[in-house]
């Protein structure tokens, strides 16, 4: 009955969202009201009732703060290893299960009466916070159960990678979220359980810690089985002994690039509920499970300095730089911090002992603090302009903001973002180019760009520079004049809003400036894929008088064109990865139009979702290339691309 619920609870949610959300229907009112009727008796039958069954009316508080609480018993972390051996040693003669690490935020649930009534985070490990308000909107927790005695569990929430992927979409680079955990972080902490709601936080349970008068045969698989019958969602676990374990560990191995759910490894324990129990535990780890990390290549190094990157909206973001290391051969000497919360969350101070390591083996990441002197004092003024920092709240996540609205890092930014390629694509202004024109004050803002004819002399003797650099410039710029209105929305860097975004605010308008400077909250909002924040950092770009000057200044220079009318909608619902040379169209950024305007969506990494890699070399030993075929994921070359459209 509990995978009926869950069918049908999946199935009336997206015949939901299809009649309000996108104006169209997938199944007739007859067969939705009579499905609907089928789970309120399935519901009333089990007593099981899902948080997002749409027989619940979602009601949304707001509370003061987050009140703390005891554990009654300490929550431990477990003993780690990296060695199969040692799990093979571990185990012993025991029959354990093994499941994934899940990389997210571990919370109790406690149930009375067949009701949630509490929802605690493990904290530090003795108190934790109470979060009862929001784990009752996440994704899949039970909101009842038929089981009415006394019951706690412990699980994990979690932000899947195609959710954590589709809320960085729609936010600049610079707010966008390190990882899910940090997402999930934030969001199981909201004090509006509404923002925990859009972020579809997912719950696991890995541990029964009380159940009054069920007897599990002394079974940890067991209790597992009895929580799924209950509604909840158990994490995927496999029985295992000494001889098959290895394989077990080879399997997860493989699973993880297809794996949705953010993970750090595997857990085993023991599946005797009686034999686990009478191990005890240490001062530090508890005896019934373990851990098994994937083997990062991790060096420790020394915080030496904290250096501040103003970025083109006035973001100030933080980097780490330490003494240099070698990782997977190459030297690495900083790293990103990414923003204040995270520094804090690290305790950082110059002169610790940090652990480093490459995130997918490319991007330097600071694993571990393991001095945590907590001594770095944040600077008060912009490195770049000298003006006064203040720290704000993006998104549950504190950042250091430059209050100058003249500052030279931020033009300097904001005029590299205006000639990048999905902006104006102004070929020959590189940011030191650009850099040089600031400081001999020929280039102020973004108009400027249209008048440096008017200074050749200057330009053609500038270091670097020359006669011929000049003409190509100046090519250039005129041909950047002819514009689409995607692409000059897209160059203006309004918070939240990519060529993606810019180009549905263009289809919604039929590219009409006038029209989307002058358009209200309500408006936007009604568009797909527009939220209240996107939708509000539209209005607010357009309702401050110096944008619109400085929009109406630009445009006097331009020759905006409208943009194409979307194609048949032959790829509607396919998903793509472009890689390698291309031949059949100028370069990869006119292959990645030519698709969306059909209906299909380009991304940057082959995942789980993604429906062809396109690659002219199909049979490259290229990271890409490896990554679909782990995942099944067809390859194919551009005539092959374009005999599947027609």
């Amino acid at each position: 009955m509990i995978n009926r619920i869950k069918w049908l609870v999946d199935l009336l949610n997206k015949a939901s969202y299809a009649y309000y959300q996108e104006s169209k229907e997938i199944m007739p009112n007859f067969e939705y009201d009579k499905l609907y009727d089928e789970l309120l008796e399935l519901e009333k039958q089990t007593g099981i009732v899902l948080a997002d069954s749409p027989t619940q009316r979602v009601e949304y508080d707001v509370v003061s703060s987050l009140p703390k609480v005891q554990h009654k018993t300490r929550m431990l972390s477990l003993n780690k290893t990296k060695e199969v051996s040692d799990l093979v040693e571990w185990l012993g003669d025991q029959e354990g299960l093994i499941s994934w690490k899940l990389d997210g935020l571990t919370i109790i649930l406690t149930y009375e009466n067949g009701e949630l009534i509490q929802a605690v985070t493990r904290g530090n490990g003795d108190i934790g916070e109470v979060v009862t308000n929001n784990a009752k909107v996440f994704k899949n927790v039970p909101r009842k159960i038929s089981y009415t005695g006394r019951l706690v569990v412990r699980g994990e929430a979690i932000i899947k990678y195609s959710d954590f992927e589709k809320i960085n979409e729609k936010l600049s680079p610079e707010e966008q979220y390190k990882n899910p955990r940090n997402l999930c972080s934030g969001s199981v902490r909201q004090l509006k359980n509404e923002i925990t709601a859009k972020r579809n936080v997912n719950f696991y349970v890995f541990g029964l810690i009380e159940a009054e008068n069920i007897d599990f045969q002394d079974k940890k698989s067991n209790q597992y089985e009895w929580l799924k019958e209950q509604g909840f969602q158990v994490i995927e676990y496999y029985r295992v002994n000494q001889s098959n374990i290895g394989e077990r560990v080879d399997y997860f191995r493989e699973s993880i690039e297809k794996n949705d759910l953010p993970s750090d490894g595997l857990v085993l324990t023991f599946d005797r509920i009686s034999y686990a129990n009478s191990l005890g535990e240490t001062a530090k780890f508890p005896r019934h499970s373990i851990a098994f990390k994937w083997s990062d290549e991790i060096k420790e190094s020394k915080i030496i300095d904290i250096i501040w990157n103003t970025s083109r909206t006035g973001l100030v973001n933080p980097v780490a730089v330490f003494e240099p290391v070698e990782i997977e051969g190459t030297t690495v000497k900083q790293a990103s911090l990414h923003n204040v919360s995270i520094l804090e969350d690290l305790e950082i101070g110059i002169g610790d002992i940090v652990e480093v390591y490459k995130a997918n083996m490319i991007i330097p990441q600071i694993a571990e603090n393991l001095t945590r002197s907590n001594n770095y004092i944040l600077p008060v003024s912009c490195n770049a302009c000298g003006a006064e920092l203040e720290i704000q709240k993006v998104y549950d996540t504190k950042v250091l903001y430059c209050t100058n609205p003249t500052c030279s890092a931020k033009i300097l930014k904001s005029l590299v973002h205006y000639v990048s390629r999905d902006a104006a694509n102004i070929e020959g202004l590189s940011e030191a180019t650009l850099e040089k024109l600031i400081e001999k004050e020929i280039i102020k803002d973004v108009a400027d760009i249209y008048k440096l004819a008017d200074y050749k002399e200057t330009i053609t003797k500038m270091e670097g520079l020359g006669e011929r650099s000049y003409d190509n410039l100046i090519k250039s710029i005129d041909k950047s004049k002819h514009i689409k209105l995607a692409n000059f929305i897209n160059s203006l860097g309004i918070s939240n809003i990519g060529l993606s975004m810019a180009k549905n605010l263009c289809k919604q308008y039929k590219s009409d400036i006038s029209k989307i400077m002058n358009a209200t909250i309500e408006e936007l909002i009604a568009i797909n894929g527009f939220g209240e924040k996107i939708a509000e950092a539209i209005v607010v770009y357009f309702e401050n008088d110096k944008n619109r000057e400085k929009v109406y200044e630009i445009l006097q220079y331009l020759d905006l064109e409208k943009e194409e009318e979307q194609g048949e909608h032959r790829l509607d619902g396919l998903n793509f990865v472009i890689t390698g040379d291309v031949e059949r169209f100028e370069n990869r950024g006119e292959l990645k139009d030519f698709i969306e305007k059909n209906g299909g969506r380009v991304t940057t990494s082959v995942t789980s979702k993604t429906s062809y890699l396109i690659n002219n070399d199909v049979d490259s030993n290229s990271t890409k290339n490896k990554t679909a075929k782990k995942m099944g994921v067809k390859i194919i070359n551009e005539d092959e691309f374009m005999e599947k459209i027609g």
